[in-house]
């Protein structure tokens, strides 16, 4: 979807099928079971639910475009936020208990965002431009950040000693929670207030098509993001239960439903950022790739935390010993990668690589 142009059908056609969907399925009680019947309706959902998520960020461009940089690429980043607190959440209080969905879903964001799409968005603009320019500054606070954020959410957990495992006590998890929330509130008034320039290449411009919408269009798109955001926390109990379905079938590991979640919510913010790198606006990719990351822990898990503590369930973080590894060469790579400020297709090469490591690691570990 484009948020130039009129308003695409399919921008108020996939949110009012999801809230129908969701009605439909309610009224009639039905349970998602493998039969043929129920693999239409997992087709059908799954159809809707993507088409929602891509209403939701087309809407958020919309009105992303008409407020500018950074302050666009942060509304796109909130409303991802919430699709994935609400499918994480709900998967984790399914009928089968998966107190590791926070982690790999979490681990899973960073590594596709911060290796797969990075490299491909660095790939395509190198293919087309030779060699493109990001800010800094930006890169290195936007790393800064997620590092301290990673450590303290997916690493420190295994090494504390009040808990056994790769588990947080509750005093333990309250206060990382305050201090990740603390941390990304910094990081968002310096981003969007303190230090805007750092995260904006000299000549963007402030809005675009978007500045010369209507009142009455901006408001619509208001209401239909909002909308779209609640039909996907409406169906994320049914895609929960296609998700734990699939995976018995197929036999795939425990990491593969926090992949899944990642994909289906990074998707539409991929295609955005992939394009801006197209059109040789690879700080944008940036802004949209990292600011996932760093929304994903900073908010995802203290939310998580909260849903976790208040219905007494168990959140596993500490990731193992290979994850950990794949995690801290992702770190230094990214340093590499923008700590000259001009990228080109090796770098992205060797990004993408890394990402084909992880997932074939995740089914052949």
């Amino acid at each position: 979807m484009s948020a130039h142009g009129p308003m695409p059908r399919s921008a108020w056609i996939f949110p009012a099928f999801a809230v129908a969907l969701f009605v439909v399925a309610t009224a009639l009680g039905y349970s998602f079971s493998p039969t043929a019947g129920g693999i239409v309706f997992a087709a059908m959902l799954l159809v809707i639910l993507f088409g929602t998520v891509f209403a939701a960020v087309h809407h958020a461009e919309v009105i992303a475009q008409k407020i500018g940089e950074p302050y666009g690429t942060l509304l796109l980043t909130l409303a991802v936020t919430v699709i994935e607190v609400a499918l994480i959440a709900t998967i984790m209080l399914g009928e089968k208990a998966v107190p590791t969905l926070a982690r790999d879903t979490v681990f899973a964001v960073v590594m596709i965002v911060c290796n797969g799409l990075v490299g491909i968005c660095i790939l395509a603009g190198g293919l087309r431009y030779r060699e493109q320019d990001v800010q800094v500054t930006g890169s290195n606070l936007y790393l800064s950040v997620l590092i301290v954020l990673a450590t303290i959410t997916l690493i420190l957990p295994n090494y504390t000693l009040t808990t056994p495992g790769p588990l947080y006590s509750v005093a333990q998890l309250t206060f990382v929670s305050v201090v990740t929330i603390i941390l990304y509130g910094v990081f968002l008034y310096t981003q969007t207030i303190r230090h805007r320039d750092y995260f904006i290449i000299e000549g963007d411009v402030v809005g675009g098509d978007a500045e010369h919408a209507s009142g009455r269009t901006l408001m619509l798109s208001g209401f239909l993001l909002l909308a779209s955001l609640l039909a996907v926390v409406l169906l994320a109990k049914k895609f929960s239960l296609v998700v734990e379905a699939g995976a018995a079938a197929i036999g795939a590991p425990p990491a593969f439903a926090g992949i899944l979640v990642a994909l289906l919510i990074l998707l539409p913010e991929s295609v955005a950022a992939i394009s801006a790198a197209r059109n040789n606006d690879l700080q944008k990719s940036i802004n949209l790739a990292l600011g996932s990351s760093l929304a994903t822990i900073g908010l995802t898990v203290p939310a998580v935390a909260v849903v976790a503590y208040a219905l007494d369930k168990t959140l596993v973080l500490g990731l193992d010993q290979r994850e950990m590894i794949l995690l801290v060469m992702t770190f230094l790579l990214g340093m590499l990668t923008f700590g000259t400020g001009r990228t080109n297709i090796l770098f992205g090469l060797v990004h993408v690589l890394v990402f084909a490591v992880f997932v074939f690691m995740v089914f052949v570990p």
